[in-house]
Formats: structure tokens, C-alpha cells, sequence
């Protein structure tokens, strides 16, 4: 496997596309498009939040019907989610706009919404960015990058994947982009990620894999605690490597899971470390874990305490903290066997042995945590499962930006 440059126009047959709608900001593309001249077959997962979206609500109805995709249209700014019957409508009124345009089945056409909740999407500035997203649609990087650009709300950074292998002697490309910055949290979020392939799969190993590997990468990162309304990955193949199928539980098959991992992963890993108002990307790694539902809901649990993060924030060992959050966490553990290291780029350093404080160098422990990727890393010393979560510091900006965030 090799990662590559560049997102979802990476792999064969796809095109991008973004436009500047005035839907909430102005001077910035706010409308993206992620084409497949050739049907695809889908996958999605979405969030766990009670109160969903409308796009939510019409992409799992389209996933669900086995309807084949040609489009994605994606608009910021404006989330379209507590928008009732209303909402719903204009959901169908930009699937019909794109249909017409692109010569498609409406049925088939995917939407994504991401912003304030409560607003109504204006439509006549919508279908006028669905009219420039299909003039200007095409393949190479550079689109694929204004798309990714275009879905971002309050992130600081365009968040892009893509990876290459070889399946059946065939070349098979995975990409993806994706958003988030704000209201995350593990069971998915205000996070938006879409991802492409040109893998020849069945419909079901599609899903399959996406659903197996979202346990393991969008849900195991965390901003904020807020489980949104909106979040939703989406998963498209269009066939176009030329492979032989692939199907469930067959090698292939975790080979092309494998890299879809590592794309989703690194998108995860992305919007973690651009929580707003952050400074740095906190990594949690759990091992010596009796079963992987120990380690997972350890990691979560550090990665979720405001303590803990805003303790990175300070750059301040406060390991306290972090053995609180371990504590409360409803997951068994002897304390007394617990070994915690901090380790970046700046080196690693063991901070307690059997839960009691080593005699480390404030100073150096400063230091390690003053990078931008920060890592702790809990022994428990049960077993031999490990699991990973992803966040970041919690810091001023993040009340600066949410204090005022509708105007």
C-alpha cells in the first residue's frame, strides 16, 4: 500500500468540483461536488444523535435502497438540520436541480449540510452553485482540493487522504476528504467525510468494511463531547479498476480494509488535531487491555476529560487527571499496575510506574508537551488488546469561536 497525493478525485473516474453560493459566508466557495461519470455502488454510516439532519435522513434512505450514486453535493454554512418538512423538500429540490443538470436519476443523488442548525438552506442560491459546480467539474488534484476546501465551516485546514494498492494484479485507489472541527465526539459527529474508490466491490463488502472501520477511527475521536446532527461518511465505488469483485471475508477484502483504515484514519486523525481552538493533537493509546471494549472505553474516557485537555493545553504532566478519567471510565482496572509515558517529537518519558509518580523532570515533561502531536500512553498490564483515541487540547479559542459562533 501507498499513500498518495491528493482526495477524492484520486481515484479513477471521479471529479470535484466547488462554487462560492453565498450560503452563510461570502468570498469563499461554500458548495462542493463529487462526481462518478460511472454509478456507484454506496455505503454510509451516520450519526447516533436522536435528532438528525435532513440530509442525514436522505442519504440513509438512499444508501439503504441499493440505489447506485453518480453525485455528492455538499454545501457549508448552513446545516439543514431542525428544518422539518421544509428541510426535506429542499433536500429533494437539490437532488432534482443536480439530476437535471447532470443528466441523473435524482434518486441517487447523496446531499450533505453542514453549519448553523435551525436556519432554512436559501435555494435559489443553492441551485445557482449546483449550476457552476456542473460546469466546472473535473478530475485532478487541484479540484479535489477546492471541494475539500469548500465543506469546511470552522476548520483551519483543508483535510484530504488518498492511498494506492494492488488488488487481483490490478492498481486500486482509495480517497477521501472530510470536515470537522467543532462538535465532536466519538459515535460520530459534526464531521462530514466522503470517500471514493474505483475498486470493483459488492454492495455489502462495501459496507461491511466502512462499518467496521468507523469503530476504529471517527469513533475514537472526540473535540468536544457534542454528538451532532449532521455527521455522516459516505463511501462510493464506481468499479472503474477493473479488478474481480470483491466480496466479504475474502483476502481482497481485508486488504481493501486495510486501506480504507489508513484513509480514514488519517481523516480522523486530522479533524482531532483541528478541534477548535487547538494547539495540539492528543493521542491516547491503551495497551495491556484484557478485551479491546476495556481499551477502547479507557482511551475515550482521557480523551474526553476537560481536565486532561486543557492540562495539554497548559503543557502541565497533570497525570492526576488522567488516572481520574481512567477511573470513572466504568471500565475495570487495578490502578496499581497502571505504567503512563508522554511521548512527541521531542521524546518520551514514563511519569508513573504501577501507579505511583516516577522521578521525572518536570521540565522535559514540559517539553514533550509542548509539540503539536502529543501522545499519552496507559499500560494496564491485563492482557494484550490496545486500542487508540484521538482529541485535542481544550484552550480560550474554543469559547471565542462557539461564544458567537450563528453570527
Amino acid at each position: 500500500m501507498e499513500i498518495i497525493e491528493g482526495g477524492v478525485t484520486a481515484a479513477k473516474g471521479f471529479q470535484a468540483a466547488s462554487a462560492a453560493a453565498g450560503i452563510k459566508y461570502q468570498g469563499r466557495a461554500d458548495m462542493a461536488l463529487v462526481y462518478s461519470e460511472k454509478p456507484c455502488k454506496t455505503a454510509g454510516t451516520f450519526t447516533t444523535n436522536v435528532v438528525k439532519a435532513a440530509p442525514v435522513k436522505w442519504d440513509k434512505a438512499v444508501v439503504e435502497s441499493g440505489i447506485k450514486s453518480h453525485a455528492v453535493i455538499v454545501n457549508s454554512g448552513i446545516a439543514n438540520a431542525c428544518t422539518g418538512e421544509e428541510g426535506m423538500k429542499y433536500c429533494r429540490e437539490t437532488a432534482e436541480e443536480a439530476a437535471k443538470l447532470f443528466g441523473i436519476d435524482a434518486e441517487g443523488v447523496l446531499v450533505g449540510s453542514t453549519g448553523v442548525i435551525g436556519m432554512q438552506l436559501p435555494m435559489e442560491r443553492v441551485k445557482a452553485g449546483i449550476s457552476v459546480l456542473a460546469s466546472s467539474k473535473k478530475g485532478g488534484t487541484v479540484s479535489g482540493t477546492d471541494a475539500a476546501r469548500a465543506i469546511m465551516t470552522t476548520d483551519t485546514r483543508k483535510k484530504e487522504a488518498a492511498v494506492r494498492l494492488e488488488i487481483g494484479g490490478k492498481t486500486v485507489t482509495i480517497g477521501g476528504m472530510a470536515k470537522g472541527s467543532g462538535m465532536i465526539h466519538p459515535n460520530m459527529c459534526t464531521m462530514l467525510a466522503f470517500i471514493t474508490t474505483d475498486a470493483k466491490i459488492s454492495k455489502k463488502a462495501l459496507q461491511a468494511a466502512l462499518s467496521a472501520d468507523v469503530e476504529d477511527t471517527y469513533n475514537m475521536i472526540s473535540v468536544d463531547g457534542d454528538t451532532s446532527t449532521n455527521d455522516t461518511v459516505l463511501l462510493l465505488a464506481n468499479g472503474e479498476a477493473g479488478n474481480k469483485k470483491i466480496r466479504v471475508n475474502t483476502p481482497e477484502y481485508f486488504l481493501f480494509k486495510e486501506a480504507l483504515h489508513c484513509v480514514n484514519e488519517k481523516l480522523a486523525k486530522m479533524m482531532a488535531g483541528d478541534g477548535e481552538g487547538a494547539t495540539a493533537l492528543f493521542e491516547v493509546k491503551v495497551k495491556g487491555a484484557a478485551t479491546k471494549k476495556q481499551a477502547k472505553t479507557l482511551a475515550k474516557s482521557v480523551v474526553c476529560s476537560n481536565l486532561t485537555k486543557a492540562a495539554i493545553a497548559g503543557h502541565d504532566a497533570n497525570w492526576g487527571r488522567i488516572l481520574c478519567a481512567m477511573g470513572y471510565s466504568g471500565a475495570e482496572f487495578d490502578p496499581e499496575k497502571v505504567d503512563l509515558y508522554f511521548e512527541s517529537a521531542a521524546g518520551k518519558l514514563k511519569i508513573i510506574e504501577n501507579g505511583t509518580a516516577t522521578d521525572y523532570s518536570e521540565e522535559k515533561a514540559t517539553e514533550i508537551l509542548s509539540q503539536p502531536e502529543v501522545t499519552a500512553i496507559a499500560d494496564i498490564k491485563q492482557g494484550q488488546e490496545e486500542a487508540t483515541a484521538w482529541g485535542c487540547d481544550l484552550t480560550h479559542g474554543y469559547i471565542d469561536i462557539n461564544a458567537d459562533y450563528r453570527s
